[in-house]
C-alpha cells in the first residue's frame, strides 16, 4: 500500500519582509535628510573673535539682568537712551558701539538696542561675550 501526500500548495510571496525593508529604508533617509529650509544662496555665518582686544573708542553700553542700562557707566533710562545716544553721534560721526550684556539677560532683550543703535546712524555695534572655559 503506498500512501500519498496531499498536494503542498505553492508558498504566497511573503510581504511583511518587503514591509520591513521599505520601513527601516525610510526612517533611515529621515534620520539623514536635512530637515531644515536652506536658503537659495550661500550663507556664511561670522566668525567669533574671542580671544582678541577689544576695539578701542566708542561707548559702552551695559544691559544689567534686570534689564537697566548703563551708558559709560552712567545709569539711564531705556527712553533717554536714544537722546544719548544721538548725542554722542554728533559729538563721533563713526561711533562704535559695544554691547555688554549680562549673561542672565536673554538675546531678544537686547537685539532691540542694536536696532535702535542701527537707526540712529552708528555704524559699528559689538557684542561684548565671554568664552567658555573648559573646567
Amino acid at each position: 500500500m503506498k500512501l500519498s501526500r496531499p498536494p503542498r500548495a505553492a508558498q504566497s510571496e511573503t510581504i511583511i519582509a518587503l514591509i520591513d525593508v521599505v520601513f527601516f529604508l525610510l526612517v533611515f533617509f529621515m534620520l539623514i535628510g536635512r530637515m531644515d529650509a536652506t536658503a537659495p544662496f550661500e550663507v556664511r555665518p561670522p566668525m567669533a573673535q574671542s580671544g582678541r582686544d577689544m576695539p578701542a573708542g566708542g561707548v559702552t553700553l551695559a544691559v544689567a539682568a534686570d534689564g537697566s542700562l548703563a551708558l559709560d557707566g552712567d545709569e539711564v533710562s531705556t527712553q533717554d537712551l536714544a537722546t544719548a545716544l544721538t548725542s554722542q553721534l554728533a559729538q563721533q560721526p563713526d561711533l562704535r558701539l559695544r554691547i555688554n550684556a549680562h549673561r542672565a539677560t536673554e538675546l531678544r532683550h537686547v537685539l532691540p538696542y542694536v536696532t535702535q543703535a542701527e537707526q540712529l546712524g552708528v555704524r559699528d555695534v559689538v557684542l561684548v561675550v565671554t568664552p567658555e572655559r573648559d573646567e
